[in-house]
C-alpha cells in the first residue's frame, strides 16, 4: 500500500463526520442559500473544525460564490477544499533540527496523548536518517514512564539518560545535555512529566526545565513539541493556549488521527494558533508517525475511492 492509500484509509473516521457529510449535504441541496450556509456551518463544527476556523471558512465561501456567481452546491465543495489547504499551510514544516549539534527536542504534552510513544517513534526514524539520538527521561513523577522510554529505546537502539523517580528532572535534563556533548549526539529528545494543564505548579516545573536547556545550550531547545489526541476534539484548543503560554511551543504532534472523527481539530489549531503542526499518528506502526504536509493531508481527506491504491 502507498504512503498515500495508508493516510487516506487511516481519514476513514474524520471523512464519514466530515467529507462524506458535505457530499451528502450539496447532492440534496438544489441552491446555494442561507440553508445550506447554515447545514455546511452545522458539519464543520461537528466535526471539531472549531468555531473561528469554521466561520473564517464559511466568509471565505460566501465570497467565493459571489464572485464566480456560483448557483451549483457541488462546486462549493472544491472551494472549501482549497481553503482549507490554506488555513492548514502551504508546505511541509520540517523539524528544526540541522543547528550545530546537540539538536534539542522537548517534547510536552498530557497524559495519555501517547507522548512516549511519539517520542519512540521520532527516535526511530531519526536513527534512520543517521542521525545519532540519544533520550532524557525527564517524567520522574512515575517510574512507569521511565520503564517505558526504556523499553522504546531498547526497540529503537537509542540510549537513555536517567534518574530514580522523584529526581530532579530538570537535573536529568543537565546530564543529559553534558552526555549528548560527550557522545556528539545529533539530537536530545527530552521526555517530560504528563502533567495536567491545569496545574500551574507542574507548568513552572517545566518551564524549569526549559530554563536549564536554553542556559546550558544556547539557541536551544530547537523544538517545543506539543503532543496531542485528535480524539479529544476542541479540549486540545486550551492546551494548546496554556503551553504555547508555558513554554513556547514551536510545533504540534497529532496522535491518533486513525481513531477518530474529530480530525477536524488539525485546522482548528492551525487557524487559531498559527502553529505549524508538524507529525501526526496515523498508527501503531513504526512509520505511522509522519511529517505533516497540509495538501496531502486535504487531499487524502477529500479522495474518492477510486485513487486508493495508486
Amino acid at each position: 500500500m502507498g504512503l498515500f492509500s495508508r493516510l487516506r484509509d487511516r481519514l476513514v473516521k474524520t471523512r464519514q463526520g466530515l467529507v462524506e457529510k458535505i457530499s451528502e449535504l450539496t447532492r440534496r441541496t438544489r441552491e446555494i442559500d442561507e440553508d445550506f450556509f447554515e447545514e455546511l456551518e452545522a458539519i464543520l463544527l461537528g466535526a471539531d473544525v472549531g468555531v473561528e476556523a469554521t466561520e473564517e471558512l464559511i466568509d471565505q465561501l460566501r465570497a467565493a460564490v459571489k464572485e464566480k456567481k456560483l448557483h451549483e452546491p457541488e462546486q462549493v465543495q472544491e472551494i472549501l477544499k482549497e481553503k482549507m489547504a490554506i488555513l492548514l499551510g502551504s508546505e511541509e514544516q520540517g523539524l528544526n533540527i540541522d543547528q550545530e549539534p546537540p539538536n534539542v527536542v522537548m517534547v510536552v504534552g498530557v497524559n495519555g496523548v501517547g507522548k512516549t510513544t511519539t517520542i519512540g517513534k521520532l527516535a526511530y526514524q531519526l536513527k534512520q536518517q543517521g542521525r545519532k539520538v540519544l533520550l532524557a527521561a525527564g517524567d520522574t513523577f512515575r517510574a512507569a514512564a521511565i520503564d517505558q522510554l526504556e523499553v522504546w529505546a531498547q526497540r529503537v537502539g537509542v540510549e537513555v539518560i536517567k534518574h530514580q523517580e522523584g529526581a530532579d528532572p530538570a537535573a536529568v535534563v543537565y546530564d543529559a545535555l553534558q552526555a549528548a556533548r560527550a557522545r556528539k549526539t545529533d539530537v536530545l529528545i527530552v521526555d517530560t512529566a504528563g502533567r495536567l494543564h491545569t496545574k500551574s505548579n507542574l507548568m513552572e516545573e517545566l518551564k524549569k526545565v526549559r530554563r536549564i536547556i536554553e542556559r546550558e545550550h544556547p539557541g536551544a531547545p530547537h523544538e517545543v513539541l506539543l503532543v496531542l489526541d485528535a480524539t479529544t476534539g476542541q479540549n486540545a484548543l486550551s492546551q494548546v493556549k496554556l503551553f504555547k503560554e508555558a513554554v513556547g511551543v514551536t510545533g504540534i504532534v497529532l496522535t491518533k488521527l486513525d481513531g477518530t472523527a474529530k480530525g477536524g481539530v488539525i485546522i482548528a489549531i492551525s487557524s487559531q494558533f498559527n502553529l505549524p503542526v508538524k507529525l501526526i499518528g496515523i498508527g501503531e506502526k513504526l512509520e505511522d508517525l509522519r511529517p505533516f504536509d497540509p495538501g496531502e493531508f486535504v487531499e487524502a481527506l477529500f479522495a474518492e475511492e477510486e485513487k486508493v491504491g495508486q
